[in-house]
């Protein structure tokens, strides 16, 4: 069986943090469309929040130049957001993956770094995330109508 896409925005905003809000309020517009609650479309904006940020912050290591693309897929059964710079990639020669955790068992609150929460949080609040490093960073975030 396949999956028809209904609808596909594109949006390219730049790497500035003052355009995050416009991220997210496109989200919430789209999300709501889609007949998600309240509580999920707050999930939702927190993940692509998180997302932006991440590409403001690393990817142009907060330059004043830099493209960050959005890209809304509505399907039949699910919301895709794709979340994706042409910046750097991890400088520490670190390679992304869906499993990294920010942290290890014996790391409590009063010991955790500030940061490092993005990727967590993305994929604590969305069904399926899939990370591609290939001429900077792409996150795509699957969120599914059937699973609130």
């Amino acid at each position: 069986m396949t999956i028809k896409k209904i609808d596909c925005i594109e949006m390219k905003i730049p790497a500035k943090s003052e355009y995050i809000s416009l991220g997210r309020l496109t989200l919430s517009s789209i999300a709501n469309q889609c007949g998600f609650s309240y509580e999920i479309i707050e999930d939702l904006k927190i993940a692509i929040s998180e997302a932006i940020t991440n590409a403001v912050t690393h990817a142009y290591q907060n330059s004043e130049e830099g493209i960050i693309e959005i890209i809304f897929s509505r399907y039949e059964d699910r919301l895709g957001i794709r979340v994706k710079d042409e910046g750097v990639t991890p400088s520490d020669g670190v390679k992304l993956s869906s499993d990294r955790k920010p942290y290890t068992a014996d790391v409590t609150a009063d010991t955790l770094e500030v940061g490092g929460l993005g990727l967590f949080l993305i994929q604590a609040l969305m069904d399926d995330v899939v990370l591609k490093e290939e001429n900077g960073v792409e996150i795509e975030m699957i969120k599914y109508f059937d699973k609130e």
